[in-house]
């Protein structure tokens, strides 16, 4: 027979059940209804049993219906005491339970045969076979393990698959004292003070995962704002809805009892604080859109996953366990991670065992979808799935009441978080002072070399005025020792046009013109770009030439004219003077330094 899929709703005065039974003969169904049992069989679906949270009666209100189109029968009961809210009707595999599995018998009971039977099993019995399963599953049950420390045994089984699910070693032969020591060394040879200080610094990404807002947040708003109004408190399946798939999930399991002593319980409770804590984590920074790392990050940050941990004493012991392990293994290790999963933490709890219960149902999606994780499943998460369903409502408030009261600081992790970040701040002011400094070193270097350009620029243009001046001053004392003859008007007027030396060339416009007259000189000089270095040659030169006066006049003027074009081809010669015979003569040099170029002339008449 095929259980049907189902869900029940409820009003003040009716529950309703829905009753999915597609491709069923709607002519041939029964339906059974009394105090708080249920029974609908229509073939091939048999349900064949839903214990209810409170009492129905048949009054003659009842109705029941069918959709053909959608497959489904409606069924609406009335209530026997009207306003009563009927709890946990989402809990669909805690409603499956029969009535009778509910006491606190044992499971399992050993039946005595009577002993004709024993006597012939003992004739047909094998006395040889070696008791090898109870054997091996005696020693590890000193050191169990899962929820409620109800497994043992597990690991000697598994041992190719175990380095991929926890980390411990041989967690059936470790006690729970040494685990816990253990994962203590781990997690402090794992911390990189270089990552942590990475993200605390460098913390636009954390700040971006923080912005993002998972369903519970929603709905634990309305949950505020729907109390606030009524002053009442309400059951969160009015804000938690499980989808057709988590609702499959649910029809899956199998119905269990569980006998915890009060330890075990202790356990269980700190354990479901530790897993959900991780799985907030993992929502968050995964902003929902879960991926192969999900599996990881989830069993990774819880120890009661990871390292099969049973000894937490306090809900403080599993923050700070949680808050170690955000900061030494995942990609993103910043506290604001810890206390954002802290928060959303208390949401879900305060939210109640329906939201506790849909994250439970997506941790055991994960784990089922991750190839070695599934282990896990076995372990942990299936039972809570359906231990949860069964878990008062007060007992969860108290719980998150706890967890709300419980505090969490850097110091408490052990890790010398203030410390490094203080020396970090410290290491960064020291950066930032040294390059300030630098800086300024700079500017002062670039202000020193412009002021050196400037000081060498303005020595320079002293330097050509100076030069300037020494000309100015040279000009003005040989036009004062000479005689102005009557040639000076012809020779301003020829400064402008082209001059020819005495080889019919054309010479360019820096020229030097000299007269002769009476044994006094009389010079007009013009330059536009004299040199004080050619100034210094042509001085030599007119020493060298005074020097050949004593030659004959026709050989001296050519080996002037000759040595002149050869030295300085730059200046030459664009006027000549002539005496009352029309010989050509040197001109003598005036007392003071001043160099002078000379025109020789040559008579035409002679030639």
């Amino acid at each position: 027979m095929i259980t049907p899929a189902f869900e029940l709703t409820q009003d003040p005065d009716f529950l309703t059940i829905k009753i999915r039974v597609p491709y069923a003969r709607a002519s041939e169904f029964d339906i059974y209804f009394e105090g708080e049992d249920f029974k609908f069989y229509a073939k091939p679906y048999f349900l064949r049993q839903l214990t209810l949270p409170g009492r129905i009666v048949e009054d003659g209100r009842e109705k029941a219906s069918y959709n053909t189109d959608e497959g489904t029968f409606t069924i609406q009961l009335p209530k026997e005491n009207p306003g009563q809210y009927f709890e946990g009707l989402d809990m669909l595999t805690s409603l499956l339970a029969p009535k009778k599995s509910r006491s606190a018998k044992p499971l399992v009971e050993e039946m005595a045969a009577s002993a004709e039977l024993s006597e012939d099993n003992e004739e047909e019995f094998d006395w040889e076979v070696e008791q090898i399963p109870y054997e091996e599953s005696t020693p590890p049950l000193q050191h169990p393990y899962g929820f409620g420390n109800l497994r043992s045994g597990v690991f000697q089984r598994l041992q190719d698959e175990l380095s991929d699910v926890i980390d411990i070693k041989d967690p059936d032969q470790t006690p729970a004292e040494e685990r816990r020591r253990k994962r203590l060394a781990a997690e402090a040879a794992k911390f990189e003070p270089d990552h942590y200080l990475a993200d605390f610094f460098e913390d636009e990404a954390i700040k971006h995962l923080l912005k993002y807002k998972p369903w519970w947040i929603d709905a634990h708003k309305k949950m505020r704002a729907l109390q606030g109004e009524s002053h009442q408190e309400h059951d969160s399946p009015a804000f938690v809805v499980f989808s057709e798939e988590e609702r499959e999930q649910m029809r899956k399991f199998t119905n269990k009892s569980y006998l915890l002593d009060k330890r075990s319980r202790h356990h269980v409770y700190l354990g479901l604080i530790d897993i959900l804590l991780a799985y907030c984590y993992e929502i968050c920074v995964t902003e929902g859109d879960k991926n192969v790392e999900s599996s990881w990050n989830i069993r990774k940050l819880s120890a009661t996953l990871c390292w099969l941990e049973v000894s937490f004493s306090s809900i403080h012991d599993v923050l700070v366990s949680f808050g170690r392990r955000v900061l030494c293994y995942p990609l993103y290790r910043h506290f604001g991670l810890v206390t954002r999963a802290f928060n959303d933490t208390v949401m879900i709890l305060q939210l109640g065992k329906a939201a506790v219960l849909k994250c439970l149902l997506d941790i055991h999606k994960i784990f089922m979808e991750s190839d070695p994780a599934y282990i896990l499943n076995d372990l942990f998460i299936t039972d809570y799935c359906i231990w949860i369903q069964k878990v008062k409502s007060k007992k969860l408030a108290a719980l998150c009441e706890s967890l709300q009261k419980t505090t969490l600081s850097k110091s408490h992790l052990g890790l010398e978080l203030e410390e490094l970040e203080a020396a970090a701040v410290l290491v960064q002011e020291e950066e930032k002072a040294l390059k300030a400094a630098g800086t300024v070193s700079k500017q002062q270097l670039l202000c020193s070399e412009s002021e050196t350009s400037d000081s060498e620029e303005s020595s320079s243009t002293s330097s050509s005025e100076t030069e300037g001046s020494d000309s100015d001053e040279q000009e003005s004392s040989t036009s004062e020792d000479g005689e102005i003859n009557s040639f000076q008007g012809t020779l301003q007027e020829e400064r402008t046009a082209p001059l020819i030396d005495c080889n019919g060339l054309r010479q360019g416009t820096n020229t030097w013109a000299m007269e002769v007259g009476d044994g006094k000189s009389k010079v007009s000089l013009q330059s536009t770009t004299p040199s004080g270095k050619l100034v210094e040659e042509l001085e030599m030169q007119i020493h060298s030439a005074m020097r050949l006066s004593e030659q004959p006049e026709g050989l001296a003027t050519a080996g002037c004219v000759s040595q002149e074009q050869e030295e300085n081809p730059v200046p030459k010669p664009d006027r000549f003077s002539e005496d009352a015979a029309g010989k050509g003569n040197f001109l003598e040099v005036s007392p003071k330094p001043n160099p002078f170029l000379f025109l020789c002339s040559t008579n035409e008449d002679e030639d």
